[in-house]
């Protein structure tokens, strides 16, 4: 099978090309190499997915089977991707988010939960939204139609690669040792899917010539946040309870961590993956994976997607070191400062 991806070098967009070519599929990938370096066996294609001169190029005297597309942010780039390349590949395969979808994150959603209500025509240059990807999913299936477009709306990826730093920045902090701030409730649960599996599943769809949406990522309540943490411990070599070299997780409930003041913890960022259990996030880690497992979604365990991320992040080096082309490592960009979280836990027993 012929598969163009537009991405393809960054986290998600190489696990896509992994398992396309460990399955031998021919990989033609198209992006401007500045996320990473493309994997040896593809097709390498440069260009600016915004520019119609770089994608007449692209699907000049080319056709595949499949596109895959991991790197639409805004309307307008999904539809002149989609609207050049229909005629040039049979299927159109969009990446997502469950951030499409209105009533998320304070409700739990399905492929039948309502959309933001963002059109397929709005206009290139729209700040970051949640609303935006709605509208990508629209411009796609304008040009393809629903039966030729699968839409994979993502929960939460992590996994080797990751770029976004948040189970990162939590194995690193274990690694550290020494009294650790563990925010809200150890039993709520969280939805994390390794981004391994979510390639995996795309491209059994892929192969299955399957189209429609599904909600994808892990299933809910199959991970506690306390698991969660203390795999992140397991998986870094960290000791655990009563090993005082090692990381020793301290409790401290939402309440006082929302608290106004200068030591307020902003929720997602500051404390990667505490979502506190409010209103507004009642259905954060619920949303409903039915479909998605009934086609053949499956998840590794936690310990294993912790394991790999840190054996990657010990051969990847210290994040902001340079690369030997001069690029930059992906730099993590979540946590909370060492020195307010001790101040916090002082007030701790």
């Amino acid at each position: 099978m012929k598969i163009l991806l537009l991405g393809g070098s960054s986290f998600l967009g190489r696990a896509f090309a992994s398992e396309a070519l460990a399955r031998g599929h021919a990989v033609t990938t198209f992006n401007r190499g500045r996320s990473g370096g493309d994997l040896p066996g593809v097709e390498v294609v440069r260009g600016d997915r915004d520019s119609a001169d770089d994608l007449a190029r692209l699907v000049e005297d080319r056709r595949w089977d499949t596109v895959v597309d991991t790197s639409a942010q805004q309307p307008a780039q999904a539809a002149l991707s989609a609207r050049l390349l229909r005629g040039r590949a049979g299927h159109y395969v969009l990446v997502s988010s469950v951030h499409a979808f209105a009533d998320w994150p304070a409700q739990v959603i399905d492929e039948s939960s309502a959309l933001h209500p963002c059109p397929a025509d709005t206009p290139p240059g729209q700040e970051f939204s949640t609303a935006l990807k709605a509208g990508c999913e629209r411009a796609v299936l304008e040009q393809f139609g629903a039966e030729h477009t699968t839409i994979l709306n993502s929960g939460l990826l992590i996994g080797p690669h990751e770029r976004g730093g948040r189970l990162p920045w939590w194995l690193e902090r274990m690694a550290r040792g020494g009294r650790v701030l563990a925010p809200g409730d150890p039993e709520r649960t969280v939805q994390l899917i390794d981004v391994r599996d979510f390639a995996v599943f795309g491209l059994d769809l892929v192969t299955a010539g399957t189209a429609g949406r599904y909600v994808t990522t892990a299933p809910p309540g199959r991970l506690t946040y306390r698991e969660f943490l203390t795999g992140c411990i397991a998986a870094v070599g960290a000791g655990g309870d009563g090993d005082r070299a090692g990381a020793e997780l301290v409790w401290v409930e939402d309440a006082p961590l929302l608290a106004e003041g200068p030591d307020s913890v902003q929720p997602w960022s500051e404390l990667p993956l505490w979502a506190p259990g409010l209103p507004t996030m009642a259905g954060v880690w619920l949303a409903d994976t039915t479909r998605a497992e009934a086609a053949g979604l499956r998840c590794r365990p936690f310990a294993e997607t912790a394991r790999d991320t840190w054996t990657w992040l010990q051969e990847r080096g210290p994040a902001g070191d340079t690369e030997a082309d001069g690029r930059k490592r992906g730099r993590i960009v979540h946590g909370i400062e060492p020195a307010k979280e001790q101040r916090l836990l002082a007030a701790r027993p």
